[in-house]
C-alpha cells in the first residue's frame, strides 16, 4: 500500500491539531500530556486549576529523567535531586561493596564532602521541544514503500540531532508520536557528575517486599536524595519544586510530572493480541529463567546474596508487572472494548470513499505484518539481547559495531551510534563501576540456557556459541578470560573509531564477531518487514482517528516528559473502601519481625520519636506506568506533596486501556518523608535544605 507523502500528512494534521489537543479522553483523569501540549482548559473545567506559564515552567525544567530509566525531581536551588531508592539502586549497588553495603544499611552524607559520586549515571533535564515533522518527512514521497519511508525518516532524524546538538551542546532527541504522525525534537541539559546524598536501608525502602509490591495499603520509604554536581560544585537547579508543608489532602487535585517509559493503548487489535499470545508470555518465561538462576545463587552465601539482590528485584518486579499485564490482555472485556472501538473507527472510515481510499486498508496491513513477527519475533530478541545476558556481551556488542558503524556516514549507522549520542554510550562503555564475575556467569548462563531452549540446539547460533557444551561451562570459559572489565581495556578498544575493537581477540569480542552478522540480518528483517510496517499504517491509523473523532488526544508514552492530573481518591475492592492514605503507625502494626516485614533497627529504636499519626502513603488517580517512578507528585502550586513509587495491580492492564475505577497511582507521602528524615534517620542537613525552600 504506497503511504501519504508528506505534504498529504501535513496538510491532514495542521488541520486536526487543534481538535487533538483540546479535545477530552474518554476518562476524567485519563492522560499522559507532553509539555507542548497540555490541556491546560480541560484542567480548569475538570478540576478549577488554573495552570499558567509559571507553572508549567517550573515543572518543566524542576523535572529530571534517569537516562537508565525512571523520573526525579529538583527539590533545592542547590542541586538536590529526588527519585525513588528503587531507581538510585542501580548507583547505590555500584558505590557498594562487600565491606560497605549501602543497599542494605542506607546512606547519609553529613556533610557535603561525604557525597559518594555515580560512576555511571546521566540526568536529563529538558528546555525544550520543538515539532520537526517536516524535516523528518522532507524525503518521504507519494507512494514509497514502507522501508524506504523508514530508511529516510532514520537518516532524517540522525542528522536533525547531530545539527542539533552541534548547534546547542545539547542532547538531542527525535521523539516519534503517534507512530511517526508528529516527530517532535527534544533538547536536553545533559549532567554526568551526580552525588548520592541520602538513601534509606532496603528493608524501609520495600518494606513488604514481593508480597506487598503491587498493592495497597503500603508503607514504603521508597525514596533517595542525589546531588547534581557540576565542576566539582553543586549546580544552582534550573528550577526546583518547593517542599510543602501541609501535603495533600482527599480529593485534591494533583500532578505528576515524569517520564512514563512506553504504553501501548494506539495499538491494533491484530498488535494487542500478538502481545497477549506472544510477546509478553515470552518475556514472563525469560524472567522466570532468569530470577530462578539468580535465586539459586543468592542462596550460597552472604556475598553471593548481596550480588544477586538487587538484580533480583529488578526481575521480580518485571515478574509481577508482566503478570499483572498478561492478566489485563486476557481480560474479554479489554479485548472486547479494543474491538468494538476498531471496528467503530473502521466503519466511520468506509463511510467516506476518500478517508476509506486513504485509510482504509492500514489495519489489515498492520496485521500481515503480526504474521512475519511472530514466525521471527523470538529469535530476533535472543539474538539482540535477552540470549547473551551480560554487562560484558553489552561492552563488547558496542564496541565491535563502533568499528562498524563509526566509519559510515551519520545518516547510514544504526541509530545507537549516532554521532549525537556517543557521549552517552561512551559513558557507559567506559563505567568505572564494579562488575563481579559470579553474578556475570549466572546471567549468561542462565540467558545462553533460554538461548538454547528456545532455538533448539540445531539452530546455527546456538551450534556456533555452545558447540555442544553445557551453557554453564561456556558462559564460565567467556567471562574467566575476558579483559573488558579492565576500563582502560575497554577504552584502548574504543581509540581511533573502535579499529582495535573491530580485530579484538578478546573472548566476548571474538563471541559478537561471529554472532553479529545473523543478529544484524535479522534486524534488518525485522525493521523492513515488521517495524517499518507498523510506522508506517500506525501512522495512517493515527490520522484516520483524528480526522473521524479528534479524540485520543495524547499520544502513547515515549520516555519522554508527560504531565498527568488526577485526585487524591480511595477506590473499592473486594466490597471494601481502600482509603487513600496510610500512616506511620501502620509501618510498625504490619511489622511481624518476619521477612519481608521486618523494621530497620533505627525505626523501632526511634518509634517514640516519631509522630505515627503522620501519613506515610498515597493513592491517587494519576495515569502513571514504567518510568514515572520517581516522579514528583505535586500540587497546583507546583510543590512537592509525594513521589510515585509504583502502581496497583489494577493499574497494570492500563498500559493498553486506561480505567481509573481502581487503577491508582501509589506515592510517598512528602509527610512521611519528612517524619522519616527528621525522626528516624535525623538527616539534618537534608531536612534543613527541604525546609528552607518551602
Amino acid at each position: 500500500m504506497p503511504i501519504l507523502s508528506s505534504k498529504t500528512a501535513r496538510v491532514l494534521f495542521s488541520a486536526i491539531l487543534f481538535l487533538v489537543f483540546t479535545s477530552v479522553p474518554s476518562s476524567a483523569d485519563e492522560g499522559m500530556w507532553p509539555f507542548n501540549h497540555l490541556p491546560l482548559q480541560q484542567i480548569k473545567k475538570l478540576h478549577g486549576a488554573d495552570l499558567g506559564s509559571q507553572f508549567v515552567d517550573r515543572l518543566q525544567r524542576g523535572s529530571v529523567r534517569f537516562n537508565n530509566g525512571g523520573s526525579a525531581s529538583f527539590v533545592s536551588p542547590h542541586g538536590l535531586v529526588m527519585t525513588n531508592h528503587h531507581v538510585a539502586s542501580d548507583c547505590i549497588k555500584k558505590l557498594s561493596s562487600k565491606e560497605k553495603d549501602y543497599i542494605q544499611d542506607g546512606f547519609y552524607a553529613a556533610e557535603q564532602a561525604a557525597e559518594l559520586k555515580c560512576p555511571d549515571l546521566e540526568i536529563n533535564v529538558l528546555m525544550s521541544i520543538e515539532t520537526v515533522t517536516d524535516r523528518i518527512n522532507a524525503r518521504v514521497t507519494e507512494g514509497m514503500a514502507e522501508k524506504d519511508r523508514f530508511d529516510a525518516q532514520r537518516a532524517a532524524t540522525a542528522d536533525a540531532e547531530k545539527a542539533c546538538n552541534d548547534e546547542t551542546g545539547l542532547r538531542c532527541d527525535v521523539v516519534k508520536l503517534y507512530e511517526g504522525g508528529i516527530f517532535d525534537l527534544y533538547r536536553y541539559k545533559r549532567y554526568t557528575d551526580v552525588r548520592l546524598a541520602f538513601a534509606p536501608e532496603f528493608l524501609a525502602a520495600f518494606f513488604g517486599g514481593d508480597p506487598d509490591n503491587f498493592t495497597y495499603p503500603r508503607y514504603c520509604m521508597d525514596v533517595s536524595f542525589l546531588r547534581v554536581y557540576q565542576d566539582d560544585k553543586p549546580i544552582a537547579s534550573p528550577a526546583y519544586l518547593p517542599w510543602s508543608k501541609s501535603g495533600a489532602a482527599a480529593n485534591e487535585v494533583v500532578f505528576v510530572s515524569g517520564h512514563p517509559g512506553s504504553t501501548n493503548r494506539l495499538m491494533t487489535e491484530a498488535q494487542l493480541r500478538f502481545d497477549a499470545e506472544q510477546r509478553v508470555p515470552f518475556m514472563l518465561d525469560w524472567l522466570h529463567t532468569m530470577a530462578k538462576g539468580l535465586r539459586a545463587f543468592g542462596e550460597k552465601d552472604e556475598e553471593s546474596a548481596r550480588l544477586a539482590r538487587d538484580e533480583l528485584f529488578r526481575f521480580d518486579n518485571s515478574i509481577k508487572a508482566y503478570t499483572g499485564m498478561y492478566g489485563g490482555l486476557k481480560d474479554p472485556k479489554l479485548m472486547a472494548a479494543k474491538a468494538t472501538a476498531e471496528t467503530e473507527l473502521r466503519n466511520s472510515i468506509k463511510s467516506d470513499p476518500e478517508k476509506q481510499k486513504q485509510f482504509g486498508s492500514a489495519w489489515d496491513e498492520i496485521a500481515a505484518a503480526q504474521k512475519v513477527k511472530r514466525s521471527i519475533y523470538d529469535e530476533y530478541r535472543l539474538l539482540g539481547s535477552l540470549g547473551f545476558y551480560s554487562r560484558y556481551i553489552t561492552f563488547a556488542r558496542h564496541l565491535y559495531r563502533l568499528s562498524e558503524e563509526l566509519p559510515k556516514p551519520n545518516a547510514e549507522r544504526l541509530p545507537e551510534y549516532n554521532e549525537a549520542g556517543l557521549e552517552s554510550l561512551y559513558q557507559q562503555i567506559y563505567s568505572p563501576a564494579p562488575i563481579y564475575d559470579d553474578a556475570e556467569i549466572v546471567k549468561l548462563t542462565q540467558s545462553l540456557t533460554f538461548l538454547k531452549e528456545r532455538l533448539g540446539e540445531q539452530h546455527a547460533v546456538v551450534k556456533k556459541v555452545l558447540g555442544g557444551r553445557a551453557p554453564e561451562e561456556v558462559a564460565r570459559g567467556l567471562i574467566t578470560a575476558t579483559r573488558l572489565k579492565d576500563v582502560d581495556f575497554r577504552k584502548e578498544l574504543g581509540a581511533d573509531q573502535a579499529k582495535k575493537a573491530g580485530a579484538s581477540e578478546d573472548s566476548m569480542i571474538e563471541l559478537v564477531r561471529g554472532i553479529d552478522k545473523a543478529e544484524r540480518k535479522l534486524r534488518k528483517q525485522y525493521e523492513d518487514e515488521v517495524e517499518a510496517i507498523e510506522d508506517a499504517h500506525g501512522s495512517r491509523i493515527a490520522q484516520a482517528r483524528f480526522a473521524a473523532l479528534g479524540t485520543g488526544a495524547y499520544p502513547d508514552a515515549t520516555f519522554t516528559l508527560r504531565l498527568a492530573v488526577g485526585v487524591v481518591k480511595s477506590y473499592q475492592e473486594a466490597g471494601k473502601t481502600i482509603a487513600p492514605f496510610t500512616k506511620f503507625g501502620g509501618l510498625f502494626e504490619k511489622a511481624t519481625g518476619k521477612d519481608p516485614y521486618i523494621l530497620p533497627e533505627n525505626y523501632k529504636e526511634r518509634k517514640a520519636k516519631a509522630d505515627l499519626s503522620t501519613p506515610y502513603n498515597l493513592v491517587s488517580t494519576n495515569d502513571i506506568t514504567g518510568g514515572n517512578s520517581g516522579s514528583p507528585l505535586v500540587n497546583r502550586r507546583a510543590e512537592v506533596v509525594g513521589i510515585i513509587f509504583d502502581g496497583n495491580i489494577q493499574s497494570l492492564p492500563n498500559n493498553f486501556l486506561y480505567s481509573e475505577t481502581q487503577a491508582r497511582a501509589v506515592s510517598v507521602d512528602s509527610r512521611g518523608i519528612m517524619e522519616a528524615l527528621t525522626n528516624i534517620y535525623q538527616a539534618k542537613r537534608i531536612v534543613s535544605e527541604l525546609q528552607s525552600n518551602r
